[in-house]
């Protein structure tokens, strides 16, 4: 099917996920199809085909660059080898982090179950491995002493689900800016896993 006038690859390409992304967080996975994507676009639907060879793979492929910039970004962040200093750093770059992209971590979460069992595989993998790295944080902080935390890998997942939880409620022009979001909610953590 020929491409639409006007079409660019390197253009439309990009608006196919932007689509997808808005799309899927909007009304969910199953709720969408390929052709209302090409209609959001202004492509013929046929023409998605040029850029993604099916829904499953949009769903996918959106998770994946989701997680490759999490990890990237927690990459940023410097280990200080203070247990303390490098779990408030992580706090902080979590929910900044996750705030710029409220549609993606909505797919994130909700969206893990319409993936193929091997794509669940390859996001769970990327998802450990970013958990793995907060886990290690606390165990240092236990071995140092600064942590009082019975399971490291329980404490993981809610310290986790406590910063990811500030998606469903912050709004920008609020009575609290995110920055004091982010000190509140480091004030919490530390408590959390503090002595």
């Amino acid at each position: 099917m020929a491409r639409t006038q006007g079409s660019h690859s390197d253009i439309t390409g990009p608006r196919v996920r932007t689509a997808a992304l808005r799309l899927f967080a909007q009304h969910g996975y199953a709720a969408v199809s390929m052709r209302q994507i090409a209609r959001e676009v202004g492509v013929q639907a046929g023409a998605l085909y040029n850029y993604t060879p099916d829904k499953q793979s949009l769903l996918f492929g959106l998770m994946k660059q989701h997680m490759d910039e999490l990890l990237a970004a927690r990459a940023e962040l410097s280990a200080t080898g203070d247990a303390v200093t490098d779990l408030e750093a992580f706090t902080r770059m979590h929910i900044r982090f996750h705030r710029a992209r409220p549609e993606e971590v909505f797919i994130a979460y909700m969206e893990l179950r319409n993936l193929t069992a091997e794509n669940f595989d390859a996001i769970e993998t990327l998802r450990r491995t970013y958990e793995d790295q907060l886990e290690a944080i606390l165990r240092a902080g236990v071995a140092s002493g600064d942590f009082a935390v019975g399971d490291p890998k329980i404490a993981t997942m809610a310290v986790i689900a406590m910063l990811t939880g500030v998606n469903t409620w912050f709004r920008e022009g609020g009575r609290l800016s995110l920055d004091e979001v982010g000190q509140i909610y480091w004030d919490m953590v530390r408590k959390t896993v503090g002595r």
